[in-house]
């Protein structure tokens, strides 16, 4: 069977001024790969019938499968299954099981439904119908015929809280329901390595595997691989792939923090589950990131004892008890100054573990010569506290960011017995 090509079209008005980020491209490009469906392109029109009409055309000449996310709502200018149907050559007819659903939508708010909602129960004639449980917009799949024979339109809401599970529901058994392809990816996450020495290290596995695909890729702090296998089903595609993430680990293990995870921060509330352990963060340049990091996360309560925000002498001082004889010799951004902090947090909180951040997250410097992107991480145990620094570059979203990252890395590293720089 010939393998499928997808192409997105997310429409709003509001995707274009940026008013809103597109997620939806983001989820829905993931999920096809997995679906073993070649995703080509994607792009973003406003909700301009004509606009609509010409980007539709493009996208049905380049792919077989256009999935659209947004316009079907009730006010006057979502016209995306108008004009999506127009272009079949479909008309739009009630649809009485999707105009109960909407009215007993309303009826379960406690709210009065309006007559354009009505609107949103037209469908495609014989369209394939995907129900919304969250809301009141239905989506569909209108399969051409004649010249579109073998194109495929999905329209589906815009909110994700209401395009997502409908797309995993029903949508996704629909689109598997004709394919013997599957694809399956996993992603490696590392903290402590950069790109370009991860690519050295692996340079002879990514050129000779073809399938898996190996495809490396960074952001702020870490460095990803994504390795993508093709087999008739997930199991056989698990298996080709099985190796190579075993020869991967045994090169980089020790800066390999995860894999299909969120974060750094969840890893971590994972191996504080498994040896009962709990921790607690005293931040000064961080501002408060470390604990909203791991509070981000279900579960965080029964291992984030707490934190402290030291953003001043005085509080670190008189609060996590940093000597002030240490703070006037050694300055604020300091080694013994983030080694009293992570101390005085596991001793205030009563944790197993702490770390401590203290650093200059800029614009300026400080008057002791430490630059912009000086950082100090410290982690505490009831046997040692170790302290590593770190020079973060410029731009403060960036040095908060990869100090936070640092300190779950040394919680990481403490919690699988791992070694630890400077030790």
């Amino acid at each position: 069977m010939k393998q499928r090509s997808a192409e997105i079209l997310c429409i709003g008005t509001e995707l274009l001024m940026g008013d809103i980020i597109n997620t939806n491209a983001a989820y829905l490009a993931k999920e096809l790969a997995g679906l073993g469906i070649n995703l080509y392109h994607q792009s973003v029109v406003g909700d301009n019938p004509e606009r609509l009409r010409q980007s539709l055309q493009l996208a049905l000449k380049r792919a077989d499968i256009v999935i659209t996310t947004g316009g079907l709502g009730p006010t006057y200018d979502d016209l995306s299954k108008e004009t999506i149907a127009a272009c079949f050559g479909r008309t739009l007819v009630m649809d009485e099981d999707s105009l109960t659903r909407i009215q007993a939508h309303f009826l379960r708010l406690g709210r009065e439904m309006t007559d354009n909602n009505k609107k949103q129960a037209m469908m495609p004639q014989g369209c394939v119908i995907f129900q919304n449980e969250n809301g009141t917009a239905p989506g569909c799949a209108i399969e051409g015929s004649g010249e579109l024979e073998g194109k495929t339109a999905i329209m589906l809401p815009g909110p994700p809280r209401e395009m997502k599970p409908m797309f995993e529901q029903q949508v996704k058994p629909y689109l598997l329901k004709d394919s013997d392809t599957r694809l399956v990816s996993h992603t490696m996450h590392f903290f402590g390595i950069g790109e370009s020495m991860l690519e050295d290290r692996l340079r002879s596995l990514m050129e000779k595997s073809l399938n898996p695909t190996v495809a490396p890729y960074a952001k702020t702090g870490e460095v990803m691989l994504r390795l993508t296998a093709k087999g008739d089903s997930p199991a056989a595609c698990e298996e080709r792939m099985a190796p190579l993430l075993e020869q991967v680990r045994g090169r980089l293990g020790a800066y390999l923090y995860g894999i299909d995870v969120s974060g750094l921060e969840e890893t971590v509330l994972h191996l504080l589950h498994q040896h009962g352990k709990t921790f607690s963060a005293a931040e000064s340049c961080t501002g408060g990131l470390i604990a909203k990091r791991i509070t981000d996360l279900p579960g965080a309560s029964c291992v984030f004892r707490g934190g402290v925000v030291s953003y001043t002498n005085e509080v670190k001082a008189s609060v996590l008890g940093v000597p002030q004889e240490t703070l006037d010799r050694y300055g604020a951004v300091s080694e013994p100054v983030a080694r009293a902090m992570a101390e005085g947090v596991r001793r205030i909180t009563g944790s197993d573990l702490s770390v401590a951040t203290t650093g200059l997250a800029g614009p300026d410097g400080d008057d002791r010569g430490n630059p912009v992107g000086t950082v100090f991480v410290a982690l505490s145990t009831p046997e040692r506290t170790v302290v590593r620094h770190m020079n973060c570059g410029s731009g403060r979203d960036r040095v908060r960011m990869l100090a936070s990252h640092c300190a779950f890395d040394l919680l990481r590293r403490e919690l699988e017995h791992l070694p630890i720089e400077g030790e």
